[in-house]
């Protein structure tokens, strides 16, 4: 079966998307990969004449931009399941959740109501999200205007744009952030090699480090913007080999992803994990292959985007003093801080007993 990627490239303005199209289809084709791009939708629209300012509202506009962005993934993807080859990446300059970051909440559920759809549907719809960071943070003396006719903003308006584009994409299963703390080029390999390895090139390793915290103030991570509300059910299967096994359903509000997941251990940080994403009838079918001797997982999950880093942590039923915090990493000696308000007892990453596994077994 024809394997096809979907991944976001978006960022603050002056990021090096521009920059990192053409990498991408280097780097990629020399991995086997077919690769398609597709264009931003704002700037298409822009330089064609169509604004916010002669389509009555930004909400007109912004109908404009979603009919034309999710008509432009309709037709790639067709084109794509044609197309020889096995391996394929589609390519999003800016994905359909990047105009979040141009709306008012009224404007975004107008739009959302319009097209009969949800924020989940939108954000979860592509299957990785790379950010790349504004220059206007951390390289501010690189920070142009030149080289896209659609672009406006001065540096401090930049940044404020990379916020709400980070906190627009916060929820999706793999956002990973570049931010500048390199040269460019630096920045440039770094996105490649986030690429390569959520694109299991040469396997598809997932380096996690894992934290147990004190119990978080919810109330308090959901008043803020850049940190996004995930309800999970995840339910391991039988599994022959040994590996783990198990399917996950992952939203809010009522809609749902789902995703069959396989793992295996390398060492403790390091595991080789195959993914893919599932209909809700391939779901409920394979939860009839559910290991008896586990229970169900169920916990919330609050995906927080901060100081360049994506936590995911995770709220338990059963646990009302504790919590666990994850972060995945491209590399497994990289330095990590946590926000204040995350109060870490220790870390669990070569402890068993604290794996999701482990927390459905049936004593």
């Amino acid at each position: 079966m024809k394997d096809i990627r979907t991944i976001v490239i978006t960022g603050g303005p002056c990021g090096g998307k521009s920059t990192a199209m053409s990498r991408i289809m280097k780097e990629m084709n020399k991995l086997g990969y077919t690769v398609l791009f597709v264009a931003e939708t704002a700037s298409e629209l822009i330089n064609g004449g169509i604004t916010p300012a002669n389509c009555v509202s930004n909400t007109e506009f912004q109908k404009c931009l979603f009919d034309l962005q999710l008509s432009k993934e309709k037709t790639f993807m067709r084109a794509a399941q044609k197309m020889e080859g096995e391996k394929c990446i589609i390519v999003y300059d800016r994905g359909a959740l990047d105009n979040k970051a141009y709306m008012s909440k009224e404007e975004f559920a107008e739009v959302m109501d319009y097209l009969g759809m949800d924020e989940v549907q939108l954000r979860d719809n592509y299957d990785a999200v790379f950010h790349l960071v504004t220059a206007a943070e951390g390289a501010e003396s690189f920070y142009t205007l030149a080289n896209n006719q659609a672009r406006t903003e001065t540096p401090a308006q930049a940044r404020a744009i990379d916020k709400r584009i980070i906190s627009a994409w916060t929820g999706h299963p793999h956002l990973r952030v570049i931010d500048n703390s390199t040269d460019f080029e630096g920045k440039m390999q770094r996105l490649i090699a986030e690429i390569a390895a959520f694109l299991g090139e040469p396997e598809p390793l997932e380096i996690e480090r894992k934290f147990l915290i004190e119990y978080p103030d919810t109330a308090m991570l959901e008043a803020l913007p850049n940190c996004s509300r995930v309800e999970i059910i995840q339910t391991y299967l039988r599994s022959d080999d040994g590996n783990e096994v198990r399917v996950r359903q992952r939203g809010s509000g009522g809609s749902f992803v789902y995703y069959l997941t396989r793992k295996k251990t390398l060492t403790d940080m390091k595991r080789v994990e195959l993914e893919r994403r599932l209909t809700q009838e391939e779901y409920l079918s394979l939860l009839l292959d559910a290991d008896t001797t586990r229970r169900q997982i169920r916990k919330t999950r609050y995906c927080l985007s901060q100081n360049n880093y994506y936590y995911e942590i995770d709220v338990y039923p059963f646990w009302q003093d504790k919590a666990i915090a994850e972060i995945e990493l491209s590399d497994e000696n990289a330095e990590i801080t946590f926000p204040d308000y995350i109060k870490v007892i220790k870390e669990v990453t070569d402890d068993p007993s604290y794996k999701n596994a482990a927390l459905a077994k049936i004593k």
